[in-house]
């Protein structure tokens, strides 16, 4: 206890009372942070988040695996899975689960990570009876933020106001027969909807179902309703979450899954209608269709009818978003073909979208090379092999109008203790697509040229060093350039573990950017240089099969061009405690934070009610802390309650238009049942 206490007392933080919903065998923070770096307040986890829970809950035989299953975790790397099965088909089933150190580039932090989501050999008998049954799960959720903002107080019926109440409600139901069938319904409103009344009379604003159904025939799997499609390496499709520069530094190579039934609360960028995947031999062949409303700003008094901005925020609470709510429609489909024979993937695909309205470009600068038009089309070749420690991938991408996208790398075991990933991509200004989400620096798969090189190195059999750079430049104008730019981003993390008991990382990132010059004067080339430097120390360790403490220190330097240097840092201390019997579990967190700018906002994973978990923001200067309790009722029933609070000493208001709140704090309650049958 006292070297811990040394330890805390090394890194500043102090110690306060903390804790959060988590399972004991992993710790699903140092998931997501490892994954992304980059994903925003609004991130929506729970896709993910809900996968991670379901095979806590039933693991992966690794005797059985082929590899499809272990690429959904999302941790691991293609090469990695491609070596755990190359061990089992030479050595012979796995005998212990420990077997897993032996596999080349399975480190110490990856075995860590794995192993509670894998077993060996099959269940019981009587796990297995239980399987067979039908089961069922109903979870329901309350939030609301205490503090009533502007947009709730405006009463004139002719300006921009909130239509509904503060109140967040969303509803999940999952209903599941021998893992082959399931079907997934999801209700949301979100906060200043209406809810049975006015525009929105059918109750909640968002309504999603799937259904799911596995290894029918010849066909792997069928999705009737809302679904996700992942090909190659996301260039031109992609749906749901996507990942990108993070602690696991290999992971820049996606592993596109193929189809999957949608069960995320994200309102934007996913398929509604049916899609399947028929194996003949080795070949995979996914035809899908897809036909659902977009929100837009559509001009119907033009013929044709204009859509000039397409929303994907999923907010309905203003007169002008309810407006924009469904306003015009999207069709989609197309065909993926994959081959598959020993190391070697190869795929196509094929896609074509059309809109009822017609798509204008904007008037800005940099949106002179958006799509425009009612119909896209687009094509991409994709690849991947394995020979030895060598794991090479790639795709290339066409839209109709002749715009390209490009991107290829490689994973190379070079040593036991050393591996490494390469990536180029060259993405065309006039290359378009309404679902690719391809690696890179901006949100956009399109106008971006860079090389990304990685390396891991096992210091020790504890010691882990991560690095990554990644250099590239914008060919035309973007967002807060108005031509030519270029960048970088430096990253290297030296992580300390101790086997199931905790880890200690120092991590340093720095990132340089170009963009507009607003001052007096001109420059050269009408930009300026902007650098933001971050520096972290995190300390996680259990204390026992009760305790669980996680401390951070983390502080940034924003440098801009001919402007004073800005700073931002953030301490936050955690506990995570459970009962003995394991029924009761509870969280805390306290943090302060004083951010000078906006440009020092800092990001940091916050526990919440299960699913719900994301990434909050710690921007001016302030305290955060939070409660989190969670408790099981019975064998079928158990509920979560979450308070939070931010707390602003000496301002006057927070936020800003309809979100302005009057004082200086901001509280929210949150509360959630789950009934299992």
């Amino acid at each position: 206890m006292k070297y811990c206490s040394k330890i805390l007392l090394f890194i500043g933080c102090f110690i306060g009372t903390c804790m959060a919903q988590t399972n004991e065998k992993i710790d699903l923070q140092d998931l997501f942070e490892s994954l992304s770096e980059d994903l925003s307040e609004g991130a929506d986890l729970s896709e993910l988040n809900e996968k991670w829970h379901y095979y806590l809950k039933h693991p992966i035989d690794l005797n059985k695996t082929d590899g499809s299953d272990l690429a959904e975790l999302q941790f691991l790397n293609p090469l990695l899975i491609n070596h755990l099965l190359e061990h089992r088909a030479i050595s012979g089933k796995f005998i212990n689960i420990l077997e897993l150190q032996a596999i080349e580039g399975f480190n110490e932090r990856i075995v860590y990570l794995l192993l509670p989501f894998v077993q060996i050999g099959s269940e019981s008998p009587l796990n297995v009876l239980k399987l067979r049954k039908f089961k069922q799960e109903i979870m329901l959720r309350y939030a609301r933020t205490l503090e009533k903002a502007k947009g709730y107080r405006i009463t004139d019926t002719t300006r921009s106001r909130y239509l509904g109440d503060a109140n967040r409600y969303a509803l999940r139901y999952r209903a599941q027969l021998n893992d082959r069938i399931q079907l997934a319904v999801n209700m949301k409103k979100d906060a200043g909807e209406p809810f049975f009344r006015d525009r929105q009379k059918m109750g909640f604003d968002f309504y999603s179902m799937s259904l799911s159904i596995k290894n029918f025939g010849r066909f792997r799997n069928i999705v009737i309703g809302d679904y996700a499609l992942q090909f190659g390496q996301g260039l031109s499709m992609w749906n749901g979450l996507n990942f990108g520069k993070g602690g696991l530094v290999q992971n820049a190579a996606r592993q596109g899954i193929g189809v999957k039934p949608y069960t995320s609360l994200n309102e934007s960028n996913f398929m509604r209608g049916i899609a399947g995947t028929l194996q003949i031999k080795y070949i995979e062949i996914t035809p899908y269709f897809s036909y659902r409303s977009i929100d837009g700003n559509v001009d119907r008094t033009t013929f044709p009818a204009t859509i000039s901005t397409i929303a994907s925020t999923g907010l309905h609470r203003t007169p002008t978003e309810q407006k924009y709510r469904g306003a015009a429609s999207q069709m989609a489909y197309g065909l993926n073909l994959l081959w598959r024979y020993k190391r070697l993937k190869a795929g196509v695909h094929f896609n074509e979208t059309q809109l009822d309205v017609f798509k204008i470009k904007g008037k800005g600068i940099r949106q002179q090379a958006d799509f425009e038009g009612d119909f896209l089309r687009n094509i991409s070749l994709y690849t991947n092999y394995t020979i030895r420690n060598i794991y090479v991938f790639g795709e290339y991408a066409n839209s109709m109008d002749g715009g390209s996208a490009l991107l290829a790398g490689s994973i190379i075991s070079l040593h036991p203790r050393l591996s490494s990933v390469f990536l180029l991509r060259d993405y065309k200004r006039n290359f378009h697509t309404f679902y690719g989400q391809g690696f890179g620096e901006s949100g956009d798969t399109s106008n971006e040229q860079g090389g990304y090189l990685g390396l891991t190195y096992q210091l020790g059999r504890k010691l882990l060093w991560s690095n990554y750079a990644d250099v590239f430049r914008f060919p035309v104008a973007k967002y807060q350039a108005d031509t030519l730019s270029t960048g970088a981003d430096f990253f290297s993390q030296l992580s300390y573990m101790w086997y199931k008991k905790g880890q200690l990382s120092l991590r340093y990132r720095n990132r340089l950017k170009q963009v507009n010059y607003t001052g007096e004067g001109q420059t050269e080339h009408g930009l300026v240089n902007v650098v933001k430097q971050q520096l972290r120390v995190e300390f996680h360790y259990r204390l026992s099969s009760r305790w669980t403490i996680r401390s951070r220190s983390e502080a940034n330097m924003f440098q801009k061009e001919y402007q004073e240097n800005s700073f931002g840092y953030m301490f936050f201390q955690d506990v995570f405690w459970k009962s003995a019997a394991g029924k009761l579990q509870s969280n805390m967190r306290i943090a302060y934070f004083d951010a000078a700018s906006y440009d020092n906002r800092i990001y940091a994973y916050e526990q919440d009610v299960l699913y719900a978990a994301g990434f909050g923001m710690y921007n001016t200067k302030g305290w955060r802390t939070y409660l989190n309790l969670n408790y099981r009722l019975s064998r079928h029933l158990q509920v979560w309650a979450k308070y939070g609070l931010y707390y602003y000493p000496g301002r006057e208001t927070i936020g800003t238009g309809l979100d302005q709140i009057d004082g200086n704090k901001k509280s929210e309650v949150k509360f959630q049942l789950r009934w299992q049958l």
